[in-house]
């Protein structure tokens, strides 16, 4: 099966439903869902007390194919089924000759690859192979906007709501490292007590060491709202507490919001409602923030703001032999959003 349309959702139903493929390749720049099916992968095709004998974890800078077909040659003991795991595939020189193992499968052995920060060659007579006799699966980057319905999601799973706001300070503090977010989520259902099932602001405050007064979240509803004194009030906080701001994540945040407001604009109908439903948010989000921005900007000044964004971000990564601090960055731009 190939890459495309292949989803994680897909793979993970096929395993769990013992629907398991010889050969697996996992691949692309999230690391998250290529971690997750590798071990689901294991968990479906080895109990805990066969995986002494029959579960082989190579590395691709350590390895070759010749050693990897050699372990994927071999049988079982006292189990079905044995798996082979190369870790760090996209390490491996070549994978000249695995096309003839491909032609020869082993039928007790699983043999998975995890390549990530990057992709097979989908050209090359291996990869084609590859389809035709397993599963190859990209790891797509999951994107800012992505997030709200992922920690929803993953929440719901557990049985728990969260509320909106604990998912905008959720996505805002940790961005789209899904493996520190999911970390950062358990720890947070750890700590809900035996009688609560809703994440709210205070728990992730308490667990995260965020502040919910004092973020990138709130500092986007002051701008919304254009309210300059609660705007500075944030900028100040974040100025007096450097560790609790890191610009590249506040701008990315910034980007993504007034992006959101342009792309408002072009919706056939205004309503909060409709809107939601053309950005793919949350109604509640359109409400509060995105509609009261698309009220209080002009399109233009929308325009000029995300050019501002994109020349404070170069700043702040030394283009043009800038050195102004990260602090004074953000409140040159905090202004020039305002006024």
């Amino acid at each position: 099966m190939a890459a495309k349309g292949i989803t994680y959702e897909n793979v993970l139903r096929d395993v769990k439903a013992q629907n398991i493929a010889p050969i697996y390749y996992l691949m692309g720049e999230e690391d998250y869902y290529i971690d997750k099916l590798s071990d689901a992968i294991i968990d479906a095709v080895l109990i805990e007390d066969e995986r002494d004998f029959n579960l082989d974890i190579v590395y691709g800078a350590e390895t070759d194919v010749d050693k990897i077909i050699e372990l994927a040659h071999a049988y079982p003991m006292m189990a079905e089924r044995r798996v082979v795991l190369v870790r760090e595939a996209q390490s491996i020189r070549s994978l000249d000759g695995l096309d003839v193992y491909l032609s020869h499968l082993t039928p007790t052995t699983v043999l998975i690859f995890c390549h990530k920060h990057g992709k097979l060659d989908m050209r090359k007579a291996t990869a084609k192979i590859i389809q035709q006799v397993g599963v190859i699966f990209e790891s797509k980057r999951v994107y800012d906007n992505q997030l709200p319905p992922f920690i929803t999601q993953y929440f719901h799973q557990h049985d728990v709501d969260i509320e909106p706001q604990a998912v905008q300070m959720l996505a805002g503090h940790v961005g789209a490292d899904l493996s520190r977010l999911t970390t950062e989520m358990d720890k947070l259902l750890l700590a809900l007590p035996e009688e609560g099932r809703v994440v709210g602001p205070t728990l992730v405050e308490e667990q995260t060491g965020m502040s919910k007064d004092f973020n990138d979240f709130e500092l986007q509803a002051a701008l919304a709202g254009r309210n300059i004194f609660r705007a500075n009030q944030i900028v100040k906080y974040y100025q007096g507490n450097p560790r609790s701001f890191f610009i590249g994540r506040t701008l990315t945040n910034l980007f993504t919001f007034f992006s959101d407001v342009m792309l408002a604009y072009y919706a056939l109908d205004k309503s909060d409602a409709s809107i939601a439903v053309w950005l793919g948010k949350s109604e509640w989000k359109v409400r509060q923030d995105v509609g009261p921005a698309r009220r209080n900007y002009s399109g233009v000044k929308v325009m000029q703001i995300l050019g501002e964004i994109r020349k404070t971000d170069a700043q702040s990564k030394g283009v043009g032999g800038c050195r102004i601090p990260h602090e004074e960055l953000l409140q040159d731009l905090i202004f020039f959003i305002l006024h």
